[in-house]
Parts: C-alpha cells; sequence; structure tokens
C-alpha cells in the first residue's frame, strides 16, 4: 500500500505544473557523443548520457544560475540522429518544460521515435531540456544546501519569476533567436502566468501548452481533491516540512492515511488522479517509476492546492492578511490575469476528454480567458480517448498530438 500511494501521488506530479540568470552562466560537463558499450548509463550520469546519447544523438549537459542562486540543469539536443552537416545556429529553438515531482527525464521514457525531444531533434529544432530547482539535477544553490529549509521556501511563483526567464535568457543569448516553447501540466502554468505579466514575451515565438493546468476547480478524482484538501492542515502544521519528497517517511504516511479514505482506491494507480490513460505501454511506466517521483517544495505543493480549493489563479496565499501585505502590499494575493497575454502570441492548445486533472471544463474556462485572442493565432486540439500522463507517455503521441506540435512551430512566422 504505500508503494502504491507513493505510485500514484508521482502522478498526480504530471498535472501539476519552467525556468534568469545570475549572471547567465553554463558549464558543458558532458562531451557529445554516444555511450560506448551502448548499455544505458546509471540515472545520476545524468539525462543526456542515460536518456539520449545512448539513442546516437548528440547532447550536451549544461547549468544556468538564476538571480536567486539556483544552478539549474539543461540538456541541449542540437540535431537529429542522421544530421552532422546542419548548422545548428539557424535551427529554431524549442525548450520543453516538465511538471512537479519529476524532470526533463520524463519527457524521454518511449522508444526515440516515441519521444517528443527526439522527435522535434529529427524535424531540425534546436532543442532545450529544462530541470526546474529541488529535481535530481537541480539540487545546488550558491550559498544554501537542500538540508537547509531555506533552499525550499519558494513556490511556483519563484519559478515563473527566476527559473523560467533564466532558461530563455541563456538559451536565447546562446541561440539568438526567438524561442518556441512545449509545456505539459504545470509547465503550462507558469508558462501562462509568465505571459500574463508581460515576461518572455520579446524572446518567444511561439507556445505549444499540453494538458495546460491554469484552473482545477472541476478536477474530479477523489484522491486529487482530497489530497489538496489535506494539505495546508496536513502538511504545513503536522509535518512541518520545507522539502516536499514524496518518497520520505512524512510523506508516505500522509498517502497512507489518504488512501485509508474509502472513496479512493489505490490500487487504481494512475486513474486514481489523472483519469484513464488509454495509451500507456507497461514498459513505459516501469521506466516512469525508475526515475520518478522526485523533490519539490511543500510550499509549491500548497500553492497548487490552493488553486483546487479557491478556483482562481493567484500568487501564493500567505493566509494571515499581515503577511500578504508585507508581500504584495495588499490583504489578498495579486491574481495573474490571463486576458492580458498578448492576443497576437501564437498558442497551440491540446487537451483530453479523459483527463481528471485538466478538466475539460477547467479548460474550457482557459479557453473562455483567452477569447479575445487573435484567431489566427489560436490552435486548438482535442483529443477524446487522452488523459493527463498520454500527452507526455502515449505510445501513439507522436500521431495524435506531436505530429500537430511540429505543424504548428513550422507554420509560425
Amino acid at each position: 500500500m504505500v508503494f502504491l500511494g507513493f505510485m500514484q501521488f508521482s502522478v498526480l506530479s504530471l498535472c501539476f505544473i519552467v525556468l534568469t540568470t545570475f549572471p547567465y552562466q553554463a558549464s558543458s560537463r558532458v562531451s557529445f557523443g554516444r555511450n560506448q558499450n551502448g548499455v544505458n548509463p546509471h540515472l545520476d550520469d545524468g539525462i543526456c548520457a542515460s536518456a539520449v546519447i545512448v539513442h546516437g544523438y548528440k547532447c550536451q549537459e549544461l547549468q544556468v544560475t538564476t538571480k536567486d542562486g539556483y544552478i539549474l540543469s539543461l540538456q541541449r539536443i542540437p540535431e537529429g540522429r542522421l544530421e552532422g552537416r546542419n548548422d545548428v545556429s539557424r535551427k529554431q529553438p524549442v525548450i520543453l518544460q516538465h511538471g512537479v515531482l519529476v524532470d526533463g527525464m520524463t519527457w524521454l521514457m518511449n522508444p526515440p521515435e516515441q519521444d517528443l525531444p527526439l522527435i522535434l531533434a529529427d524535424h531540425g529544432f534546436d532543442v532545450w531540456i529544462a530541470n526546474t530547482r529541488g529535481t535530481r539535477h537541480s539540487r545546488r544553490h550558491v550559498s544554501l544546501d537542500p538540508s537547509n529549509p531555506a533552499f525550499w521556501n519558494w513556490s511556483w511563483d519563484e519559478l515563473v519569476i527566476y527559473d523560467l526567464p533564466a532558461v530563455f535568457d541563456y538559451v536565447f543569448s546562446q541561440t539568438g533567436q526567438k524561442i518556441n516553447y512545449v509545456g505539459h501540466s504545470l509547465g503550462t502554468l507558469i508558462a501562462l502566468a509568465s505571459f500574463s505579466e508581460g515576461k518572455l514575451i520579446n524572446q518567444l515565438k511561439s507556445a505549444a501548452l499540453l494538458s495546460p493546468i491554469a484552473y482545477l476547480s472541476h478536477m474530479n478524482t477523489a484522491l486529487g481533491v482530497i489530497a489538496a484538501k489535506s494539505f495546508i492542515g496536513e502538511i504545513t502544521t503536522l509535518f512541518g516540512l520545507a522539502e516536499f519528497n514524496p518518497k520520505g517517511l512524512p510523506v508516505d504516511a500522509f498517502l497512507k492515511s489518504l488512501c485509508a479514505d474509502p472513496r479512493i482506491d489505490c490500487y487504481d494507480l494512475m486513474t486514481a488522479l489523472t483519469g484513464k490513460n488509454c495509451c500507456l505501454n507497461s514498459s513505459t511506466v516501469e521506466r516512469f517509476l525508475m526515475n520518478e517521483p522526485q523533490s519539490t517544495s511543500t510550499k509549491n505543493m500548497v500553492h497548487l492546492a490552493q488553486i483546487v480549493r479557491h478556483g482562481v489563479l493567484a500568487k501564493f496565499n500567505y493566509v494571515r492578511p499581515d503577511y500578504n501585505i508585507m508581500h504584495y502590499g495588499e490583504i489578498f494575493p495579486p491574481i495573474y490575469n490571463l486576458s492580458n497575454i498578448p492576443h497576437d502570441l501564437p498558442l497551440f492548445i491540446s487537451y483530453g476528454g479523459q483527463d481528471a486533472l485538466s478538466d475539460v471544463r477547467d479548460v474550457e474556462n482557459l479557453l473562455d480567458r483567452l477569447k479575445f485572442h487573435d484567431v489566427d493565432k489560436r490552435s486548438i486540439q482535442f483529443v477524446k480517448d487522452y488523459a493527463h500522463a498520454d500527452y507526455i507517455m502515449g505510445f501513439n503521441a507522436k500521431d495524435i498530438v506531436y505530429n500537430s506540435v511540429l505543424s504548428f512551430f513550422n507554420q509560425v512566422l
């Protein structure tokens, strides 16, 4: 039961979901090339070595430091497997942003012909995979150690303010070109929040949002709803945790308490949170569980739970009016107004009919906020049979979703 509970909660991360430099520092730690023995290296060797180079692609491990001192891991796949002669400076850059409690490895769980980063590389794009603070390869800071609670004093507001701009600034400085963006789940939320405040716009060419998360009022899985309602009281007062580690004993105990609720079937694994995914191979799920879940901050999870409970997309609510006034100058936290997103920004939005996290009604609420968007700049795809995880691990996602993303990017002027 403990294992099953942690497994399901790791999938919650897929639904909820990224990346200014300090100065913009980057260092190459993994050389371009192929693994010599053909064996899949250990995951701690890095994403390039364990999931990209082994398939015959060039890949480079880089680091970017944010203005608040977090050192983020960043992978670059500059060309396709069969290339080697094209000028990378002429290629369109694409940043891929994962969700919470997972890292950039989550885009690379299938065979190479089914993984979005490698598909993009094979179609002539310069691919950059982002990894948010707190994940396996982004657990460093210029002065703080992860054992210090101060290291974890952030929510997704800081991902909007620091992480996402850091990666954009670095990629733009290296390529000199406007950037295409792909986000899944919380990767869509922080992008939308950034765009609504005018961030990244000058460096952005287009954005593809898969299983978009902005509103969660209709999230309809019992485990997700009960977890969200439990977070403030259970996590902050009972646990007092800074780091939210799904593999740690306090969080494990929290999951066990949730699974004791008769409304929750903790043996239904992914369906318990994401909805009924149609198109996942068991080998893909096993590979996913070898890598995930990973840590985030407890404050981040509380912030996500606030979206579920309050029904609005707002900055972190410190609950006490004096704390909110200290941080924002007002009693209530400011709202991210998605109607402020530039109407001429090319957007591709794809959502699934079986998604219990990015519920159809919540996505329609998001689309209503974008109703004044230029018609020729907004492309909407509805996939009747898809749930949340299908978008990044579905064996047929290439044919159903990724080809549409490629077409969208290629049509953007």
